[in-house]
């Protein structure tokens, strides 16, 4: 649940803003160290983006050739051709994120997010275990140097006011809960008030810079112009009221995950499989009882298996469908064992759940029962992925498209379908699509007139009865407006097959590579039943 964080007299808050986060972690990734190698080097980081590439973050020889983050690369390159590229990994970030603010929690009680490059640190009352916040505080950015990151901290009896300070104060900054906060922050940019872009854009046109520019200006002025913005991200009265600590601001701990976990040390290290599979069923026997007491199931399992030479293998599986079947485990495991190669021996085998949901207690006459004869759904899953690949096996699922090509999409097979499919409701739609639609040729009375003969296949077939026309318009936000409408036909020839066909576009519509329109095209599609 979200901790708010009420004006309490004595709070005090640790901000630690990773200026260089996205940056560090990926030099961290390639080993090389800073300014050096590849960092020594114009590099950013870039996301794909409709219109091109987008950069993320740059390194200093990147900003130093004028890269700046939102920046399009090919405007970057303009300034920089020799700028080098990799690709961001914006959920990356955000896990490593998630692994420092536990990991943050050596200096207070909680930690919480502070979302994408910063820490938020309760560090109420801690202080004189480091003989102080200023002793804290080196501390801190000692041991994040030690980690080879870029960091700049701030205390403050708020979040609001700490984050301020870390981002456009010094390097190291302490706001005394006795000091006059709106004094200290008043020559900061209105941008230390955590604002959207559009909400700083418009304090900067009505000429309010700084902080204490916004004091100059009475509140109700301020309320009459934001008073439609709830969000506190779009309201700067919120804000700073938020920054002073007139009102509290809700923020959600890190709460740390214990995966289970379970291993044997060998006392004599194995090379043979018969006694690899002994050792995996007691993990898995065990992993059971662990999942079991806490009423939950895995979805991913990781094998690792330790050799005398220090090397390490790891075989990874992911579940179509929590379980906690020591049998059902082994029996997957087995197919990823073959290739394993022990060494001179394996002395230590581990087995993790790095993702477990929550897993009621069955009856086992039941869901036992169809394992035992091969009939549970999730089980002949799981063995047709690990043989077949995990991509290999999908299922299809409606989606909201009048298209044919469209209307469906592939999901993993267990996997609920979207909430928002459940109403789709479609015209009577063929059995059988073809994967791609096969141009035929169709004789007819008028180019708007039904079709009574057409070849398909080197075949001609003479038409007996038609049904429609369905006519399905393109959709608009993704098609030009040159695309052409479809006339879709039902028909059934003289031998009394039944086919799916249509006329693309019209005579005289102004659409497609002809400004007169052309000819329509005819397609067939798919068979009915």
């Amino acid at each position: 649940m979200p901790t708010t964080l009420a004006p309490t007299p004595g709070r005090r808050i640790l901000s630690i803003w990773l200026a260089r986060l996205a940056i560090d972690r990926w030099r961290l990734g390639e080993g090389c160290e800073r300014g050096r190698g590849r960092d020594a080097e114009p590099l950013v980081l870039i996301t794909e983006t409709a219109h091109g590439p987008r950069i993320d973050a740059a390194n200093d020889a990147g900003r130093a050739a004028g890269a700046r983050r939102g920046m399009m690369l090919a405007d970057a390159r303009t300034l920089c051709p020799q700028l080098q590229v990799a690709p961001s990994d914006p959920a990356g970030d955000l896990d490593f994120l998630e692994k420092l603010a536990l990991w943050a929690r050596r200096w207070g009680p909680w930690s919480a997010l502070d979302a994408p490059d910063g820490i938020i640190v309760d560090v109420t009352a801690v202080s004189h275990l480091f003989g102080g916040e200023a002793k804290l505080l080196a501390d801190a950015q000692a041991a994040l140097a030690r980690r080879d990151l870029v960091a700049r901290l701030a205390i403050a009896p708020t979040a609001g006011a700490a984050w301020a300070l870390s981002h456009h104060g010094p390097e190291r900054a302490i706001l005394a809960c006795d000091e006059d906060a709106s004094a200290r922050l008043s020559d900061l940019p209105v941008a230390a008030l955590r604002l959207d872009e559009d909400v700083l854009t418009v304090l900067r046109r009505l000429g309010l810079k700084r902080l204490g520019e916004l004091g100059t200006v009475g509140r109700d002025a301020i309320m009459r112009r934001f008073r439609n913005r709830k969000s506190p991200a779009a309201n700067p009265l919120i804000r700073m009221d938020q920054l002073l600590g007139k009102v509290p601001e809700p923020l959600l701990p890190v709460v740390p995950q214990q995966m289970p976990l379970v291993q044997r040390r060998l006392m004599e290290p194995i090379r043979h499989r018969e006694l690899l599979d002994q050792v995996l069923a007691d993990l898995a026997q065990d992993m059971a009882r662990e999942l079991e007491g806490k009423a939950q199931g895995a979805r991913r399992l990781e094998l690792g298996l330790w050799r005398i030479d220090g090397e390490v293998v790891v075989r990874a599986l992911e579940l179509s469908a929590a379980t906690r079947d020591p049998a059902h485990i082994c029996r997957l495991f087995a197919a990823k064992l073959d290739d394993v190669d022990a060494g001179f021996g394996i002395e230590t085998v581990r087995l993790r759940a790095s993702w477990a949901e929550p897993l009621a207690l069955d009856q086992g006459d039941i869901e036992a029962g169809a394992e035992a004869h091969g009939t549970s759904l999730s089980a002949f899953v799981d063995r047709l992925t690990v043989r077949l690949g995990e991509k290999a096996v999908r299922r299809p699922v409606l989606h909201a498209s009048h298209l044919p090509e469209r209307a469906q999409r592939w999901q993993k097979p267990l996997e609920p379908e979207p909430s928002s499919q459940e109403e789709l409701r479609f015209h009577a739609r063929p059995l059988k699509l073809l994967d791609r639609a096969e141009k035929i040729a169709v004789l007819y009375a008028t180019p708007d007139g039904y079709p009574q003969r057409f070849r398909w296949r080197g075949k001609v077939h003479e038409v007996t009865r038609v049904e429609g026309p369905e006519r399905i318009a393109p959709e608009w936000w993704r098609e030009r407006s040159t695309t052409r409408l479809r006339d879709y036909y039902r028909i059934e020839d003289g031998e009394g097959r039944r086919y799916w066909i249509y006329r693309h576009g019209l005579i005289g519509d102004g659409r497609g590579n002809d400004r007169e329109g052309g000819l329509p095209d005819w397609y067939l599609q798919g068979l009915c039943a």
